[in-house]
C-alpha cells in the first residue's frame, strides 16, 4: 500500500505560534504529536501544520484562500490569542473567526471544524478577559462545531511548562496541548 493511500484524509491546523511550535520547532509542536498519535492508531490521516507565528484572525483570514486549495477533512482553528494580546476589538476577532468558518465551509461543506478556545491574562481588564473567553463558546454553539475549551489548559501560567517568555509552551507543554486537542479531535474523526 502506498503512503498516499494510507493517509488519504487530512487534518489542517490553522493557527499562530502555538501551532507553528515557536521555540520548539514544528516537530515538537502539538500538531506533530497528534500526527504520531494518528499513525500509532493507523487512522489514515495526514496532519498539515499551517501555523504562522504572530498571526492574528485578520491575517489568517487573508491567507485562508491559499490554504484551502486542498481538500481538508478536519480544520482545527487556533487563532485569536494575538488579537487578545494586542487588544483588538472583540467584535472584530469574533467576526474574523466567523468569516474563516464560513469560508472553510464555502470551499468544502463536508469539512469538520474544531475550534481551539483561548483565554488571555486579565491585564486587559475583567470585562475584556471574560468576553474574550466567550468568543469561542459562542461560535461553537452558533456554528454547531466542536470546541477545545481552552487549548492551553494545564499549561498556561505554569512556568515549568512554558519557555522563558511565559507565553510559548516547552516540548513538555506541547504534549499537554496535544492531549487537550486529542480529547476533542478523537470524537471528530
Amino acid at each position: 500500500m502506498m503512503e498516499e493511500e494510507k493517509n488519504s484524509k487530512s487534518i489542517l491546523f490553522f493557527g499562530n505560534s502555538l501551532t507553528a511550535g515557536y521555540g520548539v520547532g514544528m516537530d515538537g509542536a502539538f500538531p506533530a504529536i497528534i500526527q504520531k498519535t494518528l499513525d500509532s492508531l493507523d487512522l489514515g490521516y495526514s496532519v498539515i501544520n499551517a501555523g504562522l507565528s504572530g498571526e492574528t484572525t485578520s491575517g489568517g483570514l487573508s491567507r485562508l484562500d491559499w490554504v484551502l486549495n486542498q481538500k481538508i477533512d478536519v480544520f482545527v482553528l487556533e487563532l485569536g490569542a494575538n488579537d487578545g494580546l494586542r487588544g483588538i476589538p472583540l467584535k472584530e476577532t469574533k467576526a474574523n473567526l466567523q468569516a474563516i468558518i464560513d469560508l472553510v465551509w464555502e470551499k468544502n461543506p463536508d469539512t469538520k471544524i474544531v475550534l481551539a478556545g483561548m483565554q488571555i491574562p486579565p491585564n486587559m481588564g475583567q470585562d475584556y478577559t471574560a468576553e474574550f473567553k466567550n468568543i469561542w463558546t459562542d461560535l461553537a454553539k452558533v456554528n454547531d462545531v466542536k470546541l477545545i475549551p481552552f487549548l492551553l489548559d494545564g499549561v498556561g501560567g505554569v512556568p515549568s511548562l512554558n519557555q522563558s517568555d511565559g507565553i510559548h509552551p516547552t516540548l513538555e507543554g506541547h504534549k499537554i496541548l496535544a492531549k487537550n486537542v486529542w480529547e476533542v479531535l478523537e470524537g471528530v474523526i
